[in-house]
């Protein structure tokens, strides 16, 4: 049995000085343990194999159990974790801002595309953003530095080793810690005059609705194509903005979609997924660590200039950028009638 365990000690600490993930330690963990059961009930009573390795299956099976208990509780303390957010947001600030404040955004003030009641906008704003990875750690940060007042992030990963390259937000000492709680406490520390409010679970159909509802401009920052297709049309069915971004290797995409103000949505650009293998996840094609950086500061860019009404969003338009080369080009984007979500045939609600 000590074999075993010490096996076990050498996957775990060797995984996380190659720098592997805490799933993959886990399902490496699992595998050894699958191949210890059956070491048990293929080999006959007395095997050298056996006797190192505890014996007896029975005690290997009770450890199982208990691990599956573990793994159930740590399961529904985090349902009701989830359940508890978001917490109830303290008092309304005062309409005024503070000195604190005016010292603070006075970089802002002075714009004359902001001023001051651009700046009031963004402290009266409520941003939701959907992802606190690569492209929603940057956003996520330059929304609450600039003063955005309220804003929310729904994620239901957990920090891991291998997201620190890019996912600029969290810390080494937080990794294992749900990435919105990391967020949060990154928002918080830089600027203490915003409200944040963390999802830690999945988006999903259900909790869609009502949750777009309460906010006023939505950012895309995720990275598989079923998520980014739903809060599509979650911002579409609640007529909101929705800057969205992508990612691969070198080269970053953003837009801005809004079919309630003429532009188009993201499925009138993308009316189907692509097929498995075509569009490989960063995970799988790589990505450069300060891509997520400069495209997730553009989202908040427009995500201001958006809410303070400055200057000229990208709706109707994608702004490509490659950073192998150093060159940035746009491209103009149009409406699809025949599109399910914003077309002719979408409900009304959709239409501009």
């Amino acid at each position: 049995m000590l074999l075993v365990l010490a096996l076990a000690a050498a996957i775990w600490g060797l995984g996380r000085l190659m720098g592997a993930s805490r799933s993959a330690r886990l399902y490496l963990l699992g595998l050894l343990y699958v191949a210890v059961l059956m070491i048990h009930v293929a080999l006959p009573e007395g095997h050298g194999l056996r006797a190192a390795t505890g014996g007896s299956a029975a005690l290997w099976l009770l450890l199982g159990g208990f691990a599956v208990l573990v793994l159930v509780y740590r399961l529904g303390l985090g349902k009701l974790r989830a359940r508890a957010q978001p917490q109830v947001d303290p008092a309304p600030v005062s309409a005024r801002m503070s000195d604190s404040e005016l010292d603070r955004y006075a970089r802002h003030i002075v714009l004359r595309e902001l001023g001051g009641p651009g700046q009031k906008k963004l402290r009266a704003a409520r941003v939701l953003v959907v992802g606190a990875g690569g492209l929603g750690a940057p956003a996520l940060q330059y929304l609450a530095a600039a003063g955005v007042g309220t804003i929310g992030v729904i994620d239901g990963d957990v920090v891991e080793n291998a997201n620190l390259q890019r996912q600029v937000i969290h810390t080494d000492a937080r990794i294992g810690m749900p990435k919105v709680f990391s967020a949060q406490a990154a928002m918080l520390a830089q600027n203490p005059h915003v409200t944040v409010r963390p999802y830690h679970r999945r988006l999903t159909e259900e909790i869609a609705p009502e949750l777009f509802a309460d906010y006023d401009l939505v950012l895309d920052g995720t990275d598989n194509f079923t998520t980014r297709y739903l809060v599509n049309r979650a911002a579409v069915a609640a007529r909101l903005p929705l800057v969205s971004g992508a990612l691969s290797q070198w080269e970053g995409q953003l837009s801005v979609f809004d079919p309630a103000r003429g532009a188009p949505c993201y499925q009138c650009l993308f009316p189907e997924a692509p097929a498995p293998g075509l569009a490989p996840s960063c995970a799988e094609a790589g990505v450069l660590g300060p891509l997520p950086g400069v495209v997730g500061a553009m989202m908040a860019v427009e995500a201001v200039k958006l809410i303070a009404g400055a200057g000229q969003p990208l709706r109707g338009e994608m702004l490509i950028y490659d950073a192998l080369w150093g060159e940035t080009r746009k491209i103009r984007l149009h409406r699809r009638a025949d599109c399910p979500v914003c077309g002719a045939a979408a409900p009304d609600l959709a239409k501009p």
